[in-house]
């Protein structure tokens, strides 16, 4: 029996608002508001804190490579042009390339245009060396082959417990390339792969919960530790490289953006809660997964956020570029070296390999800067020391603009998929904007 029209409206309720309160980015922010504060009140306290931030890294990257290889076994499994896995995964390496060099050009050209270092005149020798040779044991030169190597799992259970983004890609696609292949007789292992996704969102989900306090923990640390007045003697630098990139996000990412069909500022919008988590841990790792997951709301493919992302991570970073050619030309400024221009082209080229392996863990792209200017004897690794202090502040920065340059190069390369047109993404970042209110 149908009911008559005119009740039918009755049956039907608005949805309702949240709270603004309820919101995961106003949370984060309070968060950080509330380290902010605790750290210039009482560093002691601030620092003890740091637990808490430690915490919340671990319990999201525990949980990153199996959200990788669920989301793209499962991708790939589902897809059936396997000529597209590769046709997607040669457009994004290009993309990569690309961008990531423009970036490593943009911050050598500003490093000579404001010359942050000019002026400090140190000397070399009343430096700690011994706090930068922790680093360069690390940043030992590594030849492409043992690169290629490397990606390479001893075992497939190696891949997961070591948690190597690489590997694990690997390892991925394998399967996903396996499962295509095996056609129907696979489909109920396909189908629990599918179900064990939703698994694994729902725990991110559930962690992502855990944000604010992870947020609050990491940030009361660096101000408790660093304090904001240590800032003081490398502003320059700091303030540098923070406009550069945010000209670099609004300029360079926002006329790519444009060209694909959507605008940047409506996206950095949509990706607020992960650009203020990334800021607050300074890694881009955490939001990885929720990255993930809001890349698929907007239209785009399991198998290609699967595949861009993560190989994004490794071969993408924009704000790493950024900061090592800038960062270079700082020292060889600041300990009053003389660099010529084959020298610093010469550091462009080996930057182009090392910010390769500067992922978004935290350090990485330190460890990539020791690698690079121990190609150029005549600046003084030693002179890295000068920067040590102020690293943390400069990671928030550069992984905030890694995780946006991936998540700018992912949108870009499902439009040249035909995957999503401006319309329908426009259309989704509208929608996703309004119900985040």
């Amino acid at each position: 029996m149908l009911l008559p029209a005119a009740t039918a409206p009755e049956t039907i309720s608005p949805p309702r608002k949240r709270p603004f309160y309820m919101g995961l980015s106003f949370q984060v922010l309070l968060g950080v508001a509330i380290a902010i504060i605790l750290g210039h009140v009482s560093p002691a306290s601030a620092v003890a804190m740091k637990p808490l931030g430690d915490a919340f890294i671990r319990l999201i990257t525990m949980i990153i490579t199996l959200v990788i290889f669920c989301t793209l076994v499962t991708g790939i499994a589902g897809m059936e042009d396997m000529k597209k896995v590769g046709r997607v995964g040669g457009k994004a390496l290009l993309y990569f390339e690309a961008v990531s060099t423009l970036a490593l050009l943009i911050g050598l050209v500003v490093g000579h245009v404001v010359g942050p270092g000019s002026g400090f005149n140190i000397d070399p020798a009343t430096l700690d060396a011994k706090a930068v040779a922790e680093y360069a044991g690390q940043a030992k030169a590594q030849s492409v082959a043992e690169f290629l190597v490397h990606i390479i799992p001893n075992t497939v259970v190696d891949a997961f417990t070591r948690g190597d983004i690489l590997q694990v890609l690997l390892v991925s696609l394998l399967f996903g390339f396996a499962l295509s292949l095996a056609g129907p007789r696979c489909k109920p292992l396909v189908d629990l792969l599918d179900a064990l996704t939703r698994v694994v969102f729902g725990v991110v989900a559930i962690l992502m919960r855990f944000a604010p306090i992870g947020a609050f923990g990491a940030m009361a640390f660096t101000v408790g530790k660093y304090g904001l007045a240590s800032l003081g003697p490398l502003l320059k630098l700091m303030v540098t490289l923070y406009i550069t990139s945010i000209l670099f996000v609004i300029l360079v990412l926002g006329g790519i953006a444009r060209v694909a069909g959507f605008g940047i500022l409506r996206f950095l919008w949509y990706l607020r809660e992960e650009i203020l988590l990334v800021l607050a841990t300074s890694s881009s790792e955490p939001a990885l997964p929720s990255l993930m997951a809001k890349l698929e709301k907007l239209g785009c493919s399991k198998a290609l956020v699967g595949l861009v992302v993560p190989t994004g991570y490794t071969f993408n970073a924009d704000g790493t570029s950024l900061y090592m050619t800038l960062a270079a030309l700082f020292v060889a400024q600041a300990t009053n070296t003389h660099l010529t221009l084959a020298q610093q082209f010469t550091i462009l080229g080996v930057a182009v390999l090392t910010s390769k392996g500067a992922s978004g863990v935290q350090g990485a792209a330190f460890i990539a800067l020791v690698a690079t200017m121990m190609v150029i004897p005549t600046i003084p690794v030693a002179g890295m020391a000068l920067i040590l202090g102020i690293d943390r502040f400069l990671s928030m920065c550069r992984a905030a603009v890694n995780m946006t340059g991936n998540a700018v190069a992912t949108l870009v390369v499902a439009r040249w998929e035909n995957e999503l047109d401006r319309n329908t993404l426009r259309k989704n970042l509208a929608a996703e904007e309004s119900g985040g209110r």
